[in-house]
C-alpha cells in the first residue's frame, strides 16, 4: 500500500469515526456491526439530512430487525420517542418481489432499477402510505419523514420497548379485538384506499387493547389489480389467527363486502 493509500483509508476511517460519533448513536459492543451492514455512506448522510432538519435528536439500539430492514428506537429534538426504520440497500434477496408492488402505482410512475433506486421508492411508498392511512384514522404510526432509505415514524410503546407483536402476546379480549381489527381494515380499504396485502399476526400490534397496523410498504390501491386477491388473503389470515384462539369468525365471503363498503351487515 502506498503512502497516499494510507493516508486517505486514515482520512476515510476518521470521517467516519465523525460521522458517527456526531449521530450519537448509543450502542452497546455487540451491536456496532449494524454501522457496517446498515450505515452506509448515503444512510449516514440521510440521517444527517433528518437531523439538520431537527427531526432526529439521538438513535439508540435496534428493536427489530427483518430481512428487509432494521428499526431503531430513537428520540426527536423534544424528546419524544421515534421509531426509525432504515431499509437494507446491500441485501438484493428481499427486492425481487418489489416491483410487482410499484408497478401499476401511478404514484411512482419513474422508478430507478437500480438496486438503491429501488429501495428508495419502496420508502417513499411506505411514508406515502402511512400519509394515507393517518388521514383515514386508521391505528398505525404516524409518518413523520422519510429520506432516501430512512423512515421516520412515532414510537408505539414506552421507554424504547416495542408494543407487543399479535404473535407474541394474545389480546385481553379477543373478541372486541377482532371486530376492532376489522374495523380498522374497513377503514383502510374503504377512507385509505389502500389493501394492506400481508396482514398477519406478525404486522399487527397489541397497545392498549387496540390493534395497531404497521408495515404497510407494500400496501396497494384499491384500484390496482392485485387489490381483490389481497383482500382476501388479508381476510384468511386474520381469521385464521383467531380460530387458533377458538374465537367464532365471520365469513370470509361476508367480510369482504363488508370490508369493501358494498355491505352494510356483517354476518
Amino acid at each position: 500500500m502506498s503512502d497516499r493509500e494510507r493516508v486517505e483509508k486514515q482520512a476515510e476511517a476518521a470521517e467516519r469515526r465523525y460521522e458517527e460519533d456526531s449521530l450519537m448513536l448509543k450502542k452497546r459492543q455487540e451491536e456496532y456491526k449494524t454501522i457496517e451492514e446498515v450505515f452506509d455512506r448515503p444512510t449516514l448522510q440521510g440521517v444527517f439530512k433528518l437531523i439538520h432538519q431537527k427531526i432526529i435528536d439521538e438513535i439508540f439500539g435496534v428493536i427489530k430487525a427483518g430481512k428487509e430492514a432494521r428499526i431503531y428506537w430513537g428520540k426527536d429534538f423534544e424528546g419524544t420517542d421515534l421509531a426509525i426504520k432504515i431499509y437494507y440497500t446491500s441485501t438484493a434477496e428481499f427486492r425481487k418481489g418489489m416491483m410487482q408492488y410499484i408497478q401499476g402505482d401511478p404514484r411512482f410512475k419513474r422508478v430507478r432499477k437500480s438496486p438503491r433506486g429501488i429501495i428508495y421508492t419502496w420508502t417513499q411508498k411506505e411514508y406515502k402510505n402511512l400519509q394515507l392511512v393517518e388521514a383515514a384514522g386508521v391505528n398505525a404510526p404516524r409518518p413523520i419523514a422519510f429520506q432516501s432509505n430512512i423512515l421516520v415514524m412515532t414510537f408505539i410503546g414506552e421507554d424504547g420497548v416495542p408494543a407487543p407483536l399479535l404473535r407474541e402476546e394474545a389480546p385481553l379480549d379477543p373478541v372486541q379485538f377482532y371486530s376492532k381489527l376489522l374495523d380498522e381494515m374497513k377503514l383502510m380499504y374503504t377512507k385509505a384506499g389502500l389493501v394492506h396485502g400481508d396482514l398477519s399476526e406478525y404486522n399487527i400490534m397489541v397497545w392498549e387493547e387496540s390493534p395497531v397496523i404497521f408495515d404497510v410498504s407494500q400496501a396497494l390501491l384499491i384500484s390496482h389489480p392485485l387489490a381483490d386477491t389481497l383482500i382476501q388473503r388479508d381476510i384468511t389470515n386474520v381469521n385464521s389467527y383467531f380460530k387458533k384462539l377458538d374465537i367464532e369468525t365471520y365469513d370470509p365471503d361476508n367480510v369482504e363486502p363488508w370490508i369493501k363498503g358494498e355491505s352494510e351487515i356483517l354476518s
